[in-house]
């Protein structure tokens, strides 16, 4: 137990600094920033405590936030995608929810995982673009800017999980 809230907790610092240090400095084509933090969402134990995980989603937000003065929009982007995780993850998978007890991301085939990552990672894109434009006359910078980021992080967060996971 005490090896599992270790994990998290390095897996949680060590993604803020990531972001914060490399990936919000990265500026692929002038624009293209990865949102790897997100990956610390689709990996939390679901069988864990939903609102300290609500909280603690808030808080990675939060800390990006604090560090890349953005106002809160990454905040609500996490709390968001953390909120609805379950509900999505259950679409993905068609399980009852006893199923969900003994989930591991990594233990569930690529192409299900690929969809969970890929439906979470648009989500949040789109959230964080919606806010930070705030206008219906940018809709086409928003989606543009939601797929193509989405695009490179979800490369990147696929890359990352399949070179630092252990195998099971």
């Amino acid at each position: 137990m005490n090896s599992l809230i270790l994990n998290n907790s390095l897996r949680f610092i060590g993604l803020v600094l990531l972001q914060v240090l490399i990936f919000n400095h990265i500026n692929l084509f002038g624009y293209l920033n990865p949102m790897v933090y997100i990956a610390w969402i689709l990996l939390f134990p679901i069988r864990k405590n939903k609102s300290l995980f609500l909280i603690l989603s808030f808080l990675l937000g939060l800390s990006i936030d604090f560090f890349s003065d953005s106002g809160g929009i990454n905040a609500a982007a996490t709390l968001a995608i953390a909120f609805i995780r379950l509900p999505i993850l259950k679409m993905v998978l068609r399980k009852t929810d006893f199923d969900f007890l003994l989930f591991n991301l990594r233990a569930v085939s690529f192409s299900k995982a690929f969809i969970f990552i890929v439906i979470l990672t648009i989500i949040h894109h789109f959230i964080v673009f919606s806010l930070e434009y705030f206008s219906l006359n940018s809709f086409y910078p928003i989606i543009s800017n939601t797929i193509l980021t989405s695009v490179f992080t979800i490369i990147i967060i696929i890359l990352g999980i399949i070179l630092f996971s252990k195998k099971k």
